[in-house]
């Protein structure tokens, strides 16, 4: 801090002399004239001490951004002549631009990260990848103010050499035109005489240049990429989309409502996962689950505890009636009615353009598109343990059907994963009856969130009755006498754990096979590669979903479709990068963890200076009436800061209190908003409103209080 505050004070000093000594005057058109007479003297009698003077004098004014490096280039004209004027201004310019961006990096750019860290983080990633090239279409058009280009590169992460010679090279144009104007100085009568509306016309232009070269470059790169095929002149339809779960069913649907021909194939159920054998079933298992705990425990609500009583059948039977309850909304009758063609069978592309369908009924259908969407979606992974095949398992898409002929629930349940979907099974299978043996290979379960939330989980499920083994690594399944067993590794040692099922979710991976994507070269790395706006290899064909990620969650699918239909549909006119700033989850164990932002761990791991603001249930009066008291808001800001960077929420109904911290982190609004936005009592929101509160009562005017006691006191008498 010294160090800088010391950098401050000299640039102050160096700047005061330079205007205390009226130098400044000498940097006008009639002061440059005045003196050019003498200059040409000092010139003709020590020619390299002058040209050093000038240099460094021309490196000052640049470094400092003082007013005048104009004046400078055209007295590099006038003194030196066409050739060795460019050479000096040109290197002079550049290097005291470099070293007031260098200042600029030093003096600013840990403040500004440390203030706006997101945007900072954001602006980082696109300079990284264009930051060249947009520097030099901004040094080409000499109407930005170059001092300001400078101070402002100096907070991004260019490089230093990058800006450099992008800057030596971009700057030859302007200062080309103003040593030559120097060179017939007697003649120029004001700088705006210089840059004629013809020449900034000329300027702009060339700062176009780039940019339509790059549309040049891209034209050339799709030649490139689509030379082996024939496009065809006409298509059968405006979209096809390969997938109807969340992704491809937002997809088609928005390219339906803005009446465009869009054909929608799926070989399996519509709804894709999350309706067939994620959230939907595993929510109805949660809450079924959840009543047989709170029986157990109904003097929690001034009720005899008992044993409850049911059917294991009839829960999953009731499991899979809400699945066909709610089916209707991803029906293909629905999407038939709102205008999509909806084809059964498997989709695969022939080429960039065409897909064959090996329908259901046994037939085959070739369409052409003019945009391709891929939204296949992903499957459990299932790791390679000797043995698992020959002993069996179960993953979260086969359970239910599984499960489902049982009378009762697995005596003994082996849930290998500590993750989301492995946490929330754990726990319902274990209320509904199972001895539950938890296993995961890390030193936790829940392992992205912070670790007093992993902590609380694990309480959480531990409290249901799960069995959790954190640091334990499975080796293989093995069967003996008629009995099936796991072993794990735990400090070298080997221990078996016998089941009747072993239930395997230790995550997804995504369905690439069997879609023509290896034929037609397209890039995979466990997932489909797309660029911002979800273009594969082919600008043509989209990918969407689980298939993507970076989130495998409904409603990023979801949020992706609706890029994948507008960018297929419209990127002709105008694209739109994924925005995944704002992503909340939850995760549906009792209490429910939800998440969105920066969690504490996330916030050191970015070097971020931030402030905690919790506030615990056990004072909310609608925690306190409904018995759950357990669980917290942790708010994640910058020091002295009402923005919030990201928010953590333990309780019930804490994937539906979080909305409203994704809505202010959405656009903008801070806590202070929270705070003055009227909350219904007594509900589960005012949490909310009450962690709003908890940050500005740490953050109440300490002085201004003070000065209001006084002042009640004066006004008492």
């Amino acid at each position: 801090m010294i160090k800088k505050l010391l950098l401050v004070l000299i640039a102050a000093v160096a700047i005061g002399l330079f205007f205390h000594f009226n130098l400044h005057q000498l940097l006008t058109l009639d002061g440059l004239k005045g003196s050019m007479d003498q200059f040409s003297e000092y010139k003709a009698q020590s020619p390299f001490l002058v040209i050093g003077g000038f240099f460094l004098l021309y490196v000052l004014v640049t470094a400092l951004s003082l007013p005048g490096a104009a004046i400078l280039t055209l007295a590099a004209g006038a003194l030196f002549g066409l050739i060795e004027g460019l050479l000096v201004a040109s290197f002079a310019s550049t290097v005291g631009a470099t070293l007031a961006f260098l200042v600029s990096r030093y003096l600013l750019r840990d403040s500004i990260k440390q203030r706006f860290p997101e945007r900072l983080a954001a602006i980082d990633a696109g300079v990284e990848k264009e930051g060249g090239f947009y520097l030099f279409t901004l040094r080409l058009v000499p109407v930005f103010p170059f001092f300001l280009i400078n101070l402002l590169m100096g907070v991004t992460a260019i490089k230093s050499w990058t800006f450099y010679w992008v800057s030596q090279v971009g700057m030859i144009a302007g200062t080309f035109v103003f040593v030559n104007a120097g060179t017939q100085l007697a003649q120029i009568e004001s700088l705006s005489g210089i840059l004629s509306f013809n020449l900034i016309l000329s300027f702009a232009l060339l700062g176009v240049f780039p940019l339509i070269a790059k549309g040049i470059l891209n034209m050339l790169k799709k030649r490139r990429v689509y030379k082996n095929y024939t496009k065809p002149k006409k298509f059968d339809r405006n979209m096809i989309v390969i997938g109807a779960g969340a992704g491809g069913l937002v997809t088609s649907y928005i390219a339906a409502a803005v009446k465009a021909k869009v054909t929608l194939i799926e070989a399996g159920e519509m709804g894709g996962d999350c309706l067939n054998y994620g959230c939907v079933p595993s929510k109805a298992v949660i809450k079924s689950a959840k009543i047989a705990e709170q029986i157990r425990h109904g003097e929690h609500y001034g009720l005899e505890n008992a044993t409850p009583q049911f059917s294991f059948k009839k829960v999953m039977a009731r499991v899979h009636q809400v699945i066909a309850d709610v089916a209707p909304h991803d029906s293909v009758e629905r999407y038939t009615d709102l205008g999509v063609d909806v084809v059964k069978g498997y989709g695969k592309l022939i080429d960039p353009w065409t897909v064959e369908i090996k329908l259901n009924d046994g037939g085959t259908q070739t369409l052409t598109a003019r945009t391709i969407v891929i939204a296949t979606g992903a499957r459990p992974f299932v790791p390679p343990l000797p043995g698992i095949e020959e002993t069996g398992y179960v993953t979260s898409d086969t359970l239910w059907s599984k499960f489902a002929e049982l009378d009762e629930a697995p005596k003994k349940l082996v849930v290998l994963g500590g993750g989301p979907i492995g946490s929330e099974l754990a726990q319902s299978f274990s209320r509904l009856g199972s001895s539950v043996t938890q296993i995961e290979m890390s030193e936790r379960i829940m392992i992205k969130e912070d670790l007093e939330v992993s902590k609380f989980a694990h309480e959480a499920l531990v409290e249901s009755g799960v069995n959790i083994l954190t640091s334990h690594q499975a080796l293989r399944c093995e069967s003996r006498d008629g009995k099936k067993y796991i072993v794990v590794k735990h400090n070298d040692t080997e221990i078996d754990i016998e089941y009747d099922e072993l239930l395997c979710a230790v995550g997804r991976s995504a369905r690439l096979k069997g879609y023509g994507l290896e034929e037609l070269g397209i890039e995979t790395n466990r997932t489909v590669v797309t660029n911002e706006y979800l273009e594969t290899l082919y600008p043509n064909i989209y990918a969407a979903g689980d298939i993507v990620g970076p989130y495998q969650f409904t409603h990023v699918a979801a949020h992706q479709g609706w890029y994948a239909a507008v960018n297929g549909l419209f990127g002709h006119l105008k694209k739109f990068k994924v925005d995944y700033r704002v992503i909340p989850w939850t995760t549906f164990i009792d209490p429910e963890v939800a998440r969105v932002g920066l969690n504490e761990q996330d916030a050191i791991d970015k070097g971020i200076d931030y402030e905690i603001t919790r506030f615990e249930f056990e004072e909310l009066d609608r925690a306190i009436t409904d018995s759950a008291t357990k669980g917290f808001i942790k708010v994640i800001t910058p020091k002295g800061k009402d923005k919030i960077l990201g928010v953590t929420v333990v309780s019930e109904h804490a994937g539906d209190l979080i909305a409203e911290f994704v809505l202010a982190m959405k656009h903008g609004l801070g806590l202070n908003k929270i705070l003055g936005t009227i909350h219904s009592y007594p509900t589960w929101a005012e949490g909310n409103k009450y962690a709003a509160g908890e940050w500005k009562r740490a953050h109440a005017p300490e002085t201004v209080l003070n000065w209001l006691e006084k002042y009640h006191a004066w006004r008492r008498g």
